[in-house]
């Protein structure tokens, strides 16, 4: 990858001293996240063998190890073949465990506690008759985790402008908005006011992951800091948290969003003194401390 002279090529050439690396203050597994990952772990090590409904997380080293470990991944239950299916901290709708059920299959159930507690949040506006609004990619497991049961009219999925601006928002008595748990809330701020300007009624749930937001926090601290030249940061290419963490920083600094020390180009490295290291919630920690290793040896 870094042609005929290895790493040589990518040399920092201001000077020989090492290159330096800043890690931001908060960065990397969330608390869900980190506690799938060792239910799953744990569950292939005893010898438990198995289907992951999804990726367990949105990281493409994880699945591969624990693929590697037994524990391949499926797009359906119908592709499952058992013993148990994983379900991923993502969560899945409920009726997904009625249909395990029907299959024969055992279920290991990651779902992150507070994307449970959102799912307990859905169904208690639901039985108050509120009508809700997620806030998010329709396609993100989360979101489908949430959805996939309601009736149509229960609810809308909006992500752009012209999403809001298509409905009457003053025909519900109550309207309650639900942020995708890995947002960042700050780009969807003029489309909630939106709404709530239609709505005099309308409310937000906080279910923005505090990780998620400390995280992003951490990365708009990280590019601002005046001695970081670059940025790197390291997560799955499906993840949407990590996206949103290279969004904050490109914003201030010139940025990559790498998988791990193989996506490293040797251009972004040319005239860089200082690195400074972020990563999504979907990161293992051993992926950020490579990259760490491979610059500092530059």
């Amino acid at each position: 990858m870094f042609g005929a002279g290895g790493k040589s090529e990518i040399r920092n050439p201001k000077s020989e001293i090492s290159m330096r690396v800043k890690r931001a203050s908060k960065y990397g597994f969330c608390a869900g996240v980190r506690a799938a990952d060792i239910k799953a772990r744990r569950f292939a090590a005893e010898g438990g063998r198995g289907a992951i409904l999804g990726a367990l997380v949105h990281n493409e080293r994880v699945v591969i190890e624990l693929e590697n470990m037994g524990l391949k991944t499926v797009d359906s239950l119908d592709g499952a073949d058992g013993p148990t299916v994983v379900f991923s901290a993502h969560g899945v709708p409920p009726s997904a465990h009625d249909r395990a059920r029907e299959l024969g299959l055992d279920v290991l159930d990651t779902t992150c506690t507070f994307v449970v507690d959102i799912h307990d949040e859905v169904a208690q506006a639901l039985a108050e008759g509120w009508h809700l609004v997620f806030v998010g990619d329709a396609e993100h497991r989360e979101v489908v985790g949430y959805t996939y049961d309601l009736l149509p009219d229960a609810y809308h999925i909006v992500s752009k402008m012209e999403d809001v601006r298509m409905v009457d928002w003053g025909r519900y008595p109550n309207v309650k908005i639900i942020y995708q748990t890995t947002l960042n809330a700050d780009d969807f701020e003029e489309l909630v006011r939106f709404i709530e300007g239609r709505n005099p009624h309308a409310v937000r749930a906080a279910t923005i992951c505090y990780a998620t937001k400390e995280n992003q926090d951490a990365a708009r601290d990280l590019a601002a800091d005046p001695e970081v030249d670059l940025v790197l940061v390291i997560g799955g290419t499906q993840s949407a948290n990590t996206h949103h963490l290279w969004e904050i920083a490109v914003q201030s600094k010139p940025a990559h969003l790498i998988q791990g020390v193989e996506g490293i180009r040797p251009g972004w490295l040319k005239g860089v003194s200082c690195v400074g290291l972020t990563a999504g919630a979907s990161t293992p920690d051993r992926a950020i401390d490579e990259v760490e290793t491979f610059l500092k040896e530059q």
